[in-house]
């Protein structure tokens, strides 16, 4: 039985959608902000960006982003939308997510890399940026043993203490359970300059409804985020030695969503404080809610605005807010429909009513 998501990739059938879904909206809303920049398209189906900062020339910094297909690839863009063919992966088996980590040590030195998850392969793979080049000795296998092994969703999560470096994996809603929905893997040189997984935990839990995709961290204040995506955004300890790590700290999101919560991503004003984005999916809008909690309850994050964009069913996104060429306050990357993404200016995006 667990097979069967990998038979229907191999047989090209694609699974039927859930009867309760709902069409979403297929135009932006007449007052949706303009994207800056739009993506050369790439062959099948984008889905989640990853924002990689050049330390050492902004300018060339690059946009990363999955193309979901049992055929499919990394993408890698630069600044001006145009894809960088020398970088782009190829042959991957459905990958769905991808995040990036600065400084994680690889044969004794810093090296920042790129992981994806590679759906129908049960594995992450990883590669240094910004050549794009394989560190993982061919992959990491992830939910070994479980009946569910489809992974999804991937979040980076960098330790403040120590520097360790973890991926935050989840997974399709494939006989997943309730308790213990996402998988946490310490990412290690294994002495020969390859990464390799340990495990460290499963947590999180799962409403039932639909799946749980999306995932962020916040790597100065220490949580994850992640949408379960029929009922809201639930916020726990990033770190897996924390006391109450298995602690669910708040949910967000509740209300005000069309359909799915799907995206998300963190955009920091200062220490502690900021917004976080989430994907309002079938009404082409993102809503904003605090970075920071209040004074009576650090994890009561109040809902900013709804902001609407020009991006149709949006799946994922990554927000920076260091300044880049043609994005002085720092740039937010939404995955569209038409197998896209776009780039918009930070100002725009605080600036809509």
């Amino acid at each position: 039985m667990k097979k069967l998501p990998l038979l229907l990739a191999v047989l090209g059938l694609a699974t039927v959608a859930p009867l309760s879904a709902k069409p979403g909206k297929t135009a932006p809303a007449p007052d949706a902000i303009k994207p800056r920049v739009v993506t050369e398209p790439t062959k099948h189906d984008t889905d989640d960006p990853a924002i990689w900062i050049n330390p050492a020339n902004p300018a060339e910094s690059l946009i990363l982003g999955t193309d979901k297909n049992t055929d499919g690839a990394l993408y890698v863009w630069g600044l001006d939308g145009k894809i960088r063919q020398d970088k782009v992966v190829r042959g991957l088996v459905r990958p769905n997510n991808v995040d990036i980590a600065y400084g994680v040590m690889l044969g004794g030195k810093k090296t920042d890399i790129a992981v994806v998850t590679e759906r129908y392969a049960h594995r992450l793979r990883a590669y240094r940026l910004p050549d794009m080049a394989p560190v993982d000795g061919g992959g990491i296998p992830v939910f070994t043993g479980e009946l569910a092994r489809d992974c999804m969703g991937i979040a980076l999560y960098t330790r403040a203490a120590d520097g360790a470096v973890f991926a935050i994996v989840s997974r399709s809603d494939y006989q997943a359970p309730k308790q213990g929905y996402l998988h946490q893997y310490r990412l290690v040189d294994d002495g020969n300059g390859v990464l390799r997984g340990v495990f460290s935990r499963s947590f999180g839990e799962w409403s039932g409804i639909k799946e749980i995709e999306a995932i962020a961290v916040d790597d100065e204040l220490g949580y994850v985020y992640f949408s379960d995506e029929g009922y809201g955004v639930r916020k726990y300890h990033a770190d897996p030695a924390a006391d109450d790590a298995d602690e669910q700290l708040a949910v967000i999101g509740l209300d005000g969503f069309a359909e799915d919560r799907e995206g998300i991503s963190i955009y920091k004003t200062g220490t502690g404080t900021g917004y976080i984005l989430v994907s309002n999916q079938q009404d082409n809008s993102f809503r904003l809610y605090t970075r920071e909690g209040t004074a009576a309850d650090p994890h009561a994050h109040a809902f900013v605005k709804s902001v609407n964009v020009s991006t149709i069913e949006s799946d994922g996104s990554e927000v920076t807010n260091v300044a880049l060429p043609g994005f002085p306050k720092g740039l937010f990357v939404a995955m569209s429909n038409g197998k896209i993404f776009h780039y918009y200016s930070w100002e725009d995006i605080l600036a809509a009513k």
